[in-house]
């Protein structure tokens, strides 16, 4: 069987989703299949080639006219076919001749501008809101949203893309919206969060939720050795943004609270809220290679991730599970589906520092809590690794190929 993913990015571009195409495309290519990926051109270097993935790069408008994209340093995909990259991608179907495409965000919709987007089996991943929500963060004013309007969404995008560029945003998702339908042959959010959402439960769009994954191998590791850049004593660490949405404020503020004598605070993330003047205690740290991360969460006495915005499946979550690290969490977003309290987490409500703050001291003054949340961890987290989820998605694969060929050979 031949795939064909679609994703905006890949590795040496590093990030959740990149990592997550990038990991896929490995898992389905040892599973025997012959595994396609289309990107986007970007001044980040050459594709990273893994045996049996063949990586082919897209033109796009924005590597040509970067200030029309709303990230100017790094143009995204938008909610509208790019011409030149639906132009590549007509190309490449010809030369590929994929059984199956497989989407990950707005760059389906260079795809559906094709009349093979009709006739090919098409699967498109939702990794966020980004199919109802021009901000693809399903978040107002700081709180989560109650759904997608007008009334809501137009001042929202022009205060996240700019005045003007917001409203077309807006009004490239909005009218997208029949045509993903209409191509997509099944649709698979990460979470049953992030399908209701996107309103799949509700407007008859044929869905499977398929969630986000880690490496199988990250279950059965051997610990890494400690990072320099670790305190040498007892630490609690947090990995992700570090802004007020990922809950780091939050952390903050319960952290202080803890008795005298308390673990240092590690934070590691990209910086998006202002973090001068912490307390003794606290390090900060940017940019870490994975490696790094993954030395971080075993070498912690626990992890603190309170989310305040309704994450869709985050992996780091899943990372301190697999790695056995007893873990303080929220239930927003997809991590419903992950953790159960006091089993494989301690989940205390967002923004909450008080409940925060006792969860941690918790965790901290008692041995046998964190053992048993290490272990519940290390359970709850199978559904969620790799070779599951490859196996999950390719009979998804195989189901619409074969309808596909029913369907040919019934009309031809």
């Amino acid at each position: 069987m031949r795939v064909l993913l679609l994703a905006q990015f890949y590795p040496p571009v590093i990030g959740g989703e990149e990592r997550h195409v990038r990991n896929l495309a490995v898992a389905l290519a040892a599973r025997g299949l012959d595994v396609h990926v289309a990107t986007l051109d970007t001044d980040r270097g050459t594709p990273q080639q893994d045996p049996g993935v063949t990586v082919h790069v897209l033109e796009h408008v924005g590597s040509r006219v970067p200030g029309l994209y709303p990230t100017a340093d790094r143009p995204l995909a938008l909610p509208v076919p790019d011409p030149l990259t639906t132009r590549e991608l007509s190309r490449l179907v010809r030369e590929v001749r994929p059984d199956v495409v497989h989407a990950h965000n707005w760059i389906v919709s260079s795809w559906t501008a094709l009349p093979s987007a009709y006739r090919i089996p098409l699967v498109l991943s939702l990794h966020d809101y980004g199919h109802v929500c021009a901000t693809k963060r399903l978040m107002r004013d700081g709180h989560p949203c109650e759904g997608p309007s007008p009334r809501r969404c137009l001042p929202c995008a022009g205060e996240h893309y700019g005045p003007g560029r917001g409203q077309v945003v807006y009004a490239a998702v909005r009218a997208g919206l029949p045509w993903r339908r209409r191509a997509a042959d099944l649709f698979t959010p990460v979470s049953s969060y992030v399908a209701r959402a996107n309103g799949l439960d509700t407007d008859g769009s044929p869905f499977e939720v398929v969630p986000n994954f880690v490496p199988d191998e990250l279950l059965e590791r051997d610990r890494s050795p400690r990072d320099p850049d670790l305190p040498d004593a007892p630490y609690l660490f947090f990995a992700g943004d570090l802004s007020e949405q990922k809950g780091v404020g939050t952390l903050l503020r319960a952290w202080e609270r803890l008795p005298v004598g308390r673990p240092e605070l590690v934070l590691v993330g990209r910086p998006s809220m202002p973090l001068d003047d912490l307390p003794a205690g606290v390090s900060v740290h940017h940019h870490w290679e994975h490696e790094r991360v993954v030395s971080g969460f075993q070498h912690a006495l626990a992890a603190a991730l309170p989310s305040q915005w309704p994450d869709p499946c985050p992996t780091t979550v899943l990372e301190a599970m697999a790695l056995g690290t007893p873990l303080v969490t929220t239930h927003l977003g997809g991590i419903a589906d992950m953790v159960t309290h006091e089993r494989s987490a301690l989940v205390v409500p967002p923004g909450d520092v008080p409940a925060t703050t006792a969860a941690l001291r918790r965790l901290v003054e008692d041995d046998a809590l964190r053992a048993r949340l290490s272990a519940g961890g290390r359970r709850d987290v199978r559904p969620f690794l790799q070779g599951r989820v490859a196996e999950q998605l390719e009979g998804a694969y195989r189901r619409l190929a074969a309808s596909a060929g029913s369907a040919a050979a019934a009309g031809g």
